[in-house]
């Protein structure tokens, strides 16, 4: 999975694109944003919930989670996890 492509693709449709490291166990609880954001996983094991659903999702699937939605990550795995998040821009 390129870094460089997927970055050129979220900016053509708007959005930021930058990299989070977690160790295991780590949790991000109950966040929102005011804006819509997408997830790609990298590498390593990660579970998000949200809108009532939990997803684990598979290396290179990317996420899409609405602006407003409020959103946990764990990371579930026995390794660090890294993903690519971005953020779509305010016009």
């Amino acid at each position: 999975m390129d870094q460089t492509t997927i970055r050129k693709d979220w900016e053509t449709r708007g959005f930021s694109c930058d990299v989070w490291t977690d160790l295991p166990g780590q949790q991000w609880k109950n966040f929102v944003h005011d804006n819509d954001e997408l997830m790609i996983l990298q590498e390593g094991e990660i579970e998000v919930t949200f809108q009532d659903n939990t997803i684990r999702p598979q290396v290179g699937e990317e996420l899409f989670i609405p602006a407003g939605a409020m959103h946990t990550v764990r990371n579930v795995g026995r390794t660090h996890s890294r993903w690519l998040y971005g953020y779509r821009r305010k016009r």
